[in-house]
């Protein structure tokens, strides 16, 4: 399965929505990153994606965005197809 990297924080529902999304499609592992314990990854978060709110999400080297970037590539079919890849 390919490798997935969340950008988080601790206190975010929609963090924990997205990785309850994830397994629920069969991820066993996320890398995520902590933006609320490290303020350079913070700033490295927005230089990558520039957005600015988490979680902001990868699936290999697409970055998908957030949460409900994430559910609308579910509901159209492309988020297992990424998954696969």
């Amino acid at each position: 399965m390919t490798k997935v990297i969340m950008y988080a924080s601790g206190y975010c529902p929609y963090c924990i929505r997205a990785e309850s999304m994830l397994r629920a499609r069969g991820v066993t592992e996320i890398e995520k990153i902590r933006i609320d314990l490290d303020p350079a990854s913070r700033a490295q978060m927005i230089e990558k994606t520039g957005r600015r709110t988490v979680p902001q999400i990868y699936i290999g080297d697409t970055h998908v965005g957030g949460y409900d970037d994430l559910a609308q590539l579910d509901r159209s079919d492309g988020l297992m197809k990424l998954l696969a890849v």
